[in-house]
């Protein structure tokens, strides 16, 4: 019994073995095993899932042959009150909360988990929207994704009112209110967001005559003049500081290694980087294609000898054996690719706070903004720097010519001689 393998303590294998889970456990360890998840992960699960199996035993301590998103709702709602009063960490609930996700999954893939969760009353207005975005305005996934965080804020602001029968009600007061109370803790771009998942949202309502009246003028404008800030950018003493500060001697070192040297090689977006296969790396021609986001270009790039080299040294040494065409994976199983850019700015966070490197800001763009400084300074044209940097319009990179101090100085106008100061 694989089971034996990973749980030693006969109390708690028994435990295991008796549950209303006893018919799934020894095949749910294969399950994690064949993933490639590791001997004390496998240990984790299965102790956050004895929990699972402890509650499901005081209403049925037979084995079950189903299992219910009902079982699910109630066991975390137990376990959420103690958490809520501090009796139990945020952290051990996520761990428990990740646990018996994986098992569901598991149970899905053998056909033995019936959702019965309620759908939500804003859920077919918000997947009308969505779709409505996706079919006439053309949005990029991406774009989409945060439209539907914003959007989904609103509506469980809404309550009861989140239908589209329920909007005709709407006031132009409630959108005011709702959206200076949500850009209260925004910063500038959030709230930019936020205006524009608004806008589209009321104006797709308008359409569908959900609405009698726009209410797209009701979303305040909270101005944000365009260059009125400097990029962050991470100086180049610090990237260099930050690349040889990484332990290249682990798989994980060897990986955020060669991550960190793209993003300040290239200039590259975390999300570029995250999305990079492999086939999109001409080792025969020396070039690396990073394809585009935002709406932007694909650019494909020499790749540099040393860039090559430290990309080689994870790639045979440090990537995990797997059929995922994604050249970075994470390092733990289930072996999968770093599938969003928060992925890479975390990392980059990490080791900038192991470095001791103190910056306002500690995501992947401050590489970017390091990379258009330094083309810059180095007498580029513009033309040329938002080439390399994928920009559609010359005017998104403008903004990097306030970094180039150098250049502002001789700009600069002469104090006015002889006039007496104020």
């Amino acid at each position: 019994m694989l089971l034996n393998k990973f749980v030693t303590c006969p109390e708690s294998r028994s435990k295991l073995c008796k549950g209303p889970l006893a018919c799934f456990i020894n095949y749910f360890c294969f399950y994690l095993q064949d993933l490639g998840f590791s001997h004390s992960c496998i240990y984790k699960h299965l102790l956050n899932l004895s929990r699972f199996n402890d509650y499901l035993a005081e209403d049925s301590p037979l084995p079950l042959a189903m299992i219910n998103s009902l079982n699910v709702e109630r066991f975390f709602k137990l376990y959420f009150l103690p958490c809520k009063n501090g009796n139990i960490s945020a952290v051990h609930l996520r761990n428990i909360h990740y646990s018996i996700n994986r098992f569901i999954v598991y149970l899905k893939q053998q056909g033995c988990f019936i959702k019965q969760k309620q759908i939500p009353i804003y859920q077919p207005l918000q997947d009308s929207y969505l779709l409505w975005l996706k079919n006439y305005q053309h949005l990029a996934p991406g774009t989409i994704d945060v439209r539907r965080h914003s959007i989904r804020l609103f509506l469980l602001w809404l309550g009861l009112q989140a239908t589209c029968k329920g909007l005709e009600q709407l006031s132009a007061q409630q959108v005011e209110t709702f959206f200076l109370t949500q850009a209260k803790s925004m910063g500038p771009s959030a709230r930019r967001s936020l205006q524009a998942a608004l806008r589209t949202f009321f104006r797709f309502c308008l359409q569908k005559g959900f609405i009698k009246r726009s209410l797209d003028k009701a979303v305040p404008t909270i101005r944000v003049y365009k260059l009125a800030t400097v990029p962050r950018a991470i100086s180049e003493a610090d990237a260099k500081r930050l690349l040889e500060s990484i332990d290249r001697s682990t798989p994980v070192g060897k990986r955020d290694y060669a991550i960190i040297t793209l993003l300040y090689t290239f200039g590259v977006r975390g999300g570029q980087v995250a999305a990079l296969r492999l086939t999109d790396i001409d080792w025969a021609k020396a070039q690396v294609l990073f394809r585009a986001m935002k709406q932007g270009k694909d650019t494909l790039l020499p790749l540099p000898e040393d860039v090559g080299h430290c990309l080689l040294d994870y790639l045979k040494d440090a990537r995990p054996n797997s059929q995922c065409p994604a050249v970075f994976l994470t390092s733990r199983g289930p072996h999968r690719a770093l599938c969003h850019s928060s992925m890479v700015s975390e990392l980059v966070r990490r080791h900038l706070v192991k470095a001791g490197i103190d910056l306002p800001t500690k995501g992947a763009h401050l590489f970017r903004h390091c990379f258009a400084g330094r083309m810059i300074q180095q007498g580029n044209s513009l033309k040329s720097v938002a080439d390399l940097l994928g920009h559609r319009a010359l005017s998104t990179t403008f903004i990097y010519t306030k970094i180039d101090f150098n250049a502002l100085k001789q700009v600069a106008l002469p104090w006015p001689q002889g006039e007496s100061s104020c």
